[in-house]
């Protein structure tokens, strides 16, 4: 009864509730209750005194404090990936806003910089969040926040990064031609200003993105690419930008996962290559790469194994709250039935 009443604008959804349905949804207060974004808190007509306490506050942000907004950042990208997205959204709306409202009344640039650069890198996470629990509006937003911020900063890593990341929104939607040239686009603003190891990820992007548009020298080409850009080793997490975990069995599972998309029969080896070296950490990723495996085995017409694969999914998918990975589930699914 209450459900039909909140949906119905009858019935105001209490405090208790509106926690668990954030929690469970992964929804702001704000998407919950359909009600306008974070109004800006008012100055008034003769609040300059208040104005300038906020202005005199940026000011007074030092180094320290803005690495631990990044120290926060990172914490909160530990949880996602370990956890899932779903359950964190109230507290990446609060770390947006602090970060946001920090910028907004920085006045110089050495004090605006280090803040647009920690705000670029929360908001491509929180975008990235977003378009895991299904929430693509706000991660399309997001993902304008983050190329702003990274704008400011003068960080064209940080930009082409957000930009080949807001592809994937427009592939979801439907649009993967119009998401290949936009990934191309974040190619051209980085290059010569890229790390190694961003390169090799912004390869490897488009070589997704290019086999979902069904491009296949064009994907071929790009994976060929990212292996050549990519630094060998184990290592996987860039110094230059903590956002990109990419090493050799991450490329795998790309290599896999594009491959796959296309029905061609080295995916398989490729992801169970990947699969083995997967972090355990990365709950998320082994979702999808279960995913990829299904999609390559079903490609082969090995139902059985495609049918293991899903199941191990879709246990993931639930740990983590994953909406983007359930409805690949049920795309798979459907072809398997």
């Amino acid at each position: 009864m209450y459900v039909s009443e909140w949906e119905n604008g009858k019935r105001k959804i209490a405090g208790r509730y509106a926690e668990i349905l954030r929690n469970i949804l992964g929804l702001t207060s704000e998407e919950l209750s359909g009600t306008s974004a974070r109004a800006a808190s008012p100055i008034g007509a003769d609040g300059y005194d208040e104005l300038i306490g906020r202005i005199d506050s940026a000011r007074n942000v030092s180094l320290g404090l803005v690495q631990t907004f990044m120290d926060q950042t990172e914490l909160l990208r530990t949880m996602d990936r370990q956890m899932g997205a779903a359950g964190l959204v109230d507290q990446m709306t609060g770390h947006l806003a602090k970060l946001e409202d920090a910028l907004t009344f920085a006045v110089l640039p050495d004090t605006r910089r280090p803040v647009a650069v920690a705000l670029a890198g929360a908001a491509t996470l929180a975008a990235w969040q977003a378009l895991d629990v299904g929430a693509v509006e706000r991660a399309w937003r997001h993902y304008e926040l983050g190329k702003r911020a990274a704008q400011e900063a003068n960080e064209p890593m940080y930009l082409a990064h957000a930009m080949a990341e807001q592809a994937y929104v427009l592939c979801d939607a439907g649009r993967p031609e119009l998401a290949v040239e936009l990934v191309r686009d974040a190619w051209r603003i980085g290059v010569n200003r890229l790390s190694p190891r961003l390169q090799a990820w912004l390869h490897a992007a488009e070589a997704e993105i290019c086999a979902r548009a069904g491009m296949r020298d064009d994907c071929r080409r790009s994976l060929d690419r990212a292996a050549s850009c990519l630094p060998d080793g184990p290592e996987d997490r860039d110094p230059d930008m903590l956002s990109i975990f990419l090493n050799g069995g991450h490329l795998a599972r790309w290599r896999g996962n594009a491959l796959a998309m296309l029905g061609d029969d080295d995916a398989v080896g490729s992801l169970y290559a990947a699969l083995d070296a997967s972090d355990p950490t990365f709950i998320r990723a082994t979702a999808g790469l279960r995913c990829e495996l299904a999609q390559a085995h079903l490609a082969r017409e090995e139902f059985d194994q495609a049918r293991e694969h899903l199941r191990h999914a879709r246990l993931l998918a639930r740990r983590t709250g994953s909406v983007r990975h359930r409805r690949r589930i049920e795309q798979i699914t459907g072809r398997l039935y």
